[in-house]
């Protein structure tokens, strides 16, 4: 059945409109932006099935081109659809926290950091640099590692958050083919990047880990040494 078939209640646009986002799958949202499907399936049969392919809609967006596009019914402009969707976004978050209202809001800073991180597959550690009103004043990606592991130089992170005037940082690192849980090694980190700030009356006041399917923020889960 093609979806302008469906009851209006059930069909994504209209469901959007009149429920709202949230009340809608990541299927149906991937299925407004593809806004047709193929001669067998509808857009919603066809967003299901890119995500049932990749993993999760995460994987989808994170994925690279020419897998995508070697997946039936998607071409060049359905993949320029998917692409422009998610650069979207990530302007849209771009510009709110850059007005230091939404850096009080840790959903909004672990959605940026996801939307910068989530295409990486490898290890990178990056660095957010906010004055005391939190506005964003710089984030950038500091250090580059391998599939499992990324080096970080404690001495180069403060030099960086002294270039930008920072009074507060926070780090964000990713995990390309695991889970967010934090690991030993992370923690230590942390820790003595916290120490080393305090040296210097810098504020630590989030790490963020990007997972691959999942976003953990230190502080919003109260864990060592942000408790």
């Amino acid at each position: 059945m093609a979806i302008k078939d469906w009851h209006e209640d059930d069909r994504p646009r209209e469901k959007l409109l009149k429920f709202g986002a949230a009340h809608l799958s990541d299927a149906e949202i991937l299925a407004i932006f593809l806004r047709t499907g193929t001669q067998s399936q509808s857009a919603i049969e066809l967003a299901r099935h890119l995500i049932t392919h990749f993993g999760s809609l995460a994987e989808l967006l994170s994925a690279p081109k020419d897998e995508v596009l070697a997946c039936h019914g998607i071409g060049p402009a359905k993949y320029a659809q998917i692409l422009a969707s998610l650069e979207m976004g990530t302007r849209y978050l771009d510009s709110q926290l850059k007005t230091g209202q939404a850096l009080g809001r840790s959903q909004v800073v672990k959605d940026y950091i996801s939307t910068q991180l989530r295409g990486e597959h490898r290890e990178v550690f990056a660095v957010m640099c906010l004055d005391n009103a939190l506005n964003l004043l710089n984030y950038e990606i500091l250090f580059t590692g391998g599939i499992s592991s990324c080096s970080v130089c404690i001495k180069h992170v403060l030099r960086h958050a002294l270039t930008h005037s920072a009074s507060q940082l926070i780090v964000a690192h990713n995990h390309p083919h695991t889970d967010a849980q934090p690991s030993a090694a992370d923690n230590r980190l942390t820790d003595e990047l916290k120490k080393a700030c305090d040296l210097i009356d810098l504020s630590l006041i989030d790490h963020i880990i990007v997972g691959r399917n999942d976003t953990l923020s230190y502080a919003e889960n109260a864990l060592y040494p942000f408790a």
